[in-house]
């Protein structure tokens, strides 16, 4: 029987609770999202940034970390303020053998050892919330309050909930069992068998731009909760929020007695490609990424040695059919178009209308009708400049850019994309949402992946002709969300069909205050990995269970 950790009994009662609600699928969180003072404390929010303060124009506190061969300072962040921290990187081979040195002491440790010392590294950077809020906001480009959401509590929410299935699937099977046979003319066999978890190797973690650490940490707490050394490779324009991340869990590993080069942080430069060249060492068997389609589909294709979750691209829509709350359809689509100016993978992109016009509860609405209630409701969280950026946040990237500028010349004007001051930051680059409508047979163009404020209405022939556009665009390129809007039971039916069969998560007539480019932990499942959008599901048994193996030893009493 496994003895308790002290850092397992300490948090039991947090990973029973967790348990308990992967079961539900109730509401449940375990970090509050509000940055309130009368929650985090008085002080928390200027500590933390004090402490976010402390790391720029230094080199970050890894001096540590094995192997190190120079400095390397990549971010640029995307409302134009100096970051300027270097991270070390590492001579490979080097680094490699350090990862493996204290694998068999963490795999010998088991499941519940792993999963308090894990649970230990989430408390502490709960505790360093607003740090890790303030290196989201100022790499990501997101506003504060959703870098601290995003970046911090849920970021926890969703790494606490893939511990839980860890955990859940690695005690499944007992760690000892007694065997007996009757073996005939009064004798028995006997035999002792032990079950052991066995992890299969380093795990790679490749982190995205826009949000570090909410699409890193399942991976990251999963591979290392099932045994697995991991190192995280963050993308070059966010690297800050992972590396605090990998600093809190190497400190927390060695003083629960661990070797802390069982997380390494690897930073590339500019150029450099590194995520494909530890994507294809020999000792690297899981991969997690998000990201580009592109590279997806060359990690699926080439790293053949390891077990590859990807997250990539698709085209997420809306069908609208009719509804009885025109006003709060349209407040409802639009604020999700506005939320981090599109820069979400669960964004709507096609809002897929009948040309002849819905039902709603306000008469008769033509396709235009429909289209500008979108915008206006865009127009109304975009007006004042101070307000709409707390939810547009600034552009990630220039590719974003590019992408917005060569969607302007396509279909025809909804709503053009402005360029907005920013308040706070004179060079931020701020954009607000671009519509443009297209018809059916433009798709070329509403078929593929436009990430960024960019969004179709898109002009069919009826409601069952954009269930099979939905259908048919989706199953080709995948989707991360759908929604739909109807009074109909009968179209209801038919498009929940329709979601089942793309392997998409469906949202049916949301008006308030959920939408369709959110999730919550231990409630909503994130992609499927039934589409080609995602091979993967955040969070599910079979997102953590292959990350190991049970093997046997038996031997005769």
């Amino acid at each position: 029987m496994e003895n308790s950790h002290p850092m397992f009994t300490s948090h039991a009662d947090t990973l029973e609770r967790a348990l308990t609600a992967i079961a539900e699928r109730a509401y449940w969180s375990n970090y509050p999202e509000s940055p309130s003072p009368r929650i985090y404390g008085e002080h928390a929010a200027a500590e933390g940034e004090a402490a976010y303060r402390a790391y720029l124009g230094t080199d970050f506190p890894l001096k540590d970390q094995p192997a190190i061969t120079g400095w390397v300072a990549t971010e640029k962040s995307p409302f134009g303020t100096a970051i300027d921290v270097r991270y070390p990187q590492m001579d490979l081979d080097l680094a490699f053998a350090a990862l493996a040195e204290g694998m068999p002491t963490w795999r010998a440790a088991g499941p519940q050892t792993r999963a308090g010392v894990c649970l230990e590294i989430l408390a502490r950077l709960h505790k360093a919330a607003f740090e890790l809020a303030n290196a989201v906001h100022v790499t990501t480009g997101q506003a504060f309050v959703m870098a601290f959401q995003a970046g911090a509590p849920h970021a926890f929410d969703r790494a606490l909930e893939a511990i839980a299935y860890a955990y859940r699937e690695m005690t499944r099977t007992p760690a000892a069992a007694d065997w007996e046979k009757p073996a005939g003319k009064g004798q028995t066999l006997k035999m002792t068998k032990t079950f052991h978890v066995v992890p299969r190797g380093v795990a790679l973690v490749v982190g995205c731009n826009t949000f570090p650490t909410w699409n890193s940490y399942p991976g990251l707490f999963a591979s290392l909760v099932t045994g697995n050394p991991v190192i995280v490779k963050p993308h070059p324009g966010a690297v800050l929020p992972l590396a605090i991340t990998v600093k809190i869990a190497r400190e927390t590993l060695a003083d629960a007695g661990f070797d802390p080069n069982l997380v390494l942080l690897a930073a590339e430069a500019p150029g450099e490609g590194l995520a494909k060249t530890l994507a294809l060492r020999p000792e690297v068997r899981i991969i997690d990424f998000t990201g580009s389609t592109e590279f997806g589909d060359w990690l699926e294709a080439n790293a053949r040695q390891a077990v590859v979750y990807t997250e990539k691209a698709g085209v997420n829509t809306v069908v609208v059919d009719s509804t009885d709350d025109f006003a709060g359809m349209c407040r409802n689509i639009g604020f999700s178009l506005v939320l981090y100016s599109g820069q979400m993978c669960t964004t709507p992109q096609n809002i897929l209308v009948p040309a002849a016009g819905i039902a709603t509860n306000e008469g008769h609405k033509s396709i235009d009708d429909v289209a500008e209630g979108i915008a206006g409701a865009v127009r109304a969280l975009t007006a004042d400049p101070a307000k709409g950026v707390e939810l547009t946040g600034a552009i990630v990237n220039d590719g974003v850019l590019e992408r917005l500028q060569k969607a302007a010349s396509v279909g025809d004007a909804v709503l053009e994309s402005s360029d907005v001051s920013h308040p706070a930051y004179a060079t931020a680059t701020v954009r607000t949402p671009l519509i443009r409508k297209l018809g059916a047979g433009d798709e070329q163009t509403y078929g593929t992946e436009w990430f960024g404020p960019i969004s179709f209405v898109v002009a069919t022939d009826s409601t069952q002709s954009s269930l099979r556009i939905f259908s048919d665009t989706v199953g080709r390129k995948g989707a991360l969300t759908a929604s739909v809007y109807s009074t109909s039971p009968d179209v209801l039916d038919a498009m929940e069909e329709a979601a089942l069969l793309a392997g998409v998560h469906l949202s049916v007539n949301l008006t308030g205050g959920v939408f369709v480019n959110q999730s919550a932990a231990f409630s909503d499942f994130h992609a499927s990995g039934a589409n080609p959008a995602a091979n993967a599901a955040l969070t599910d048994g079979a997102y953590v269970a292959s990350r190991f193996r049970v093997v046997q030893s038996r031997r005769h009493v």
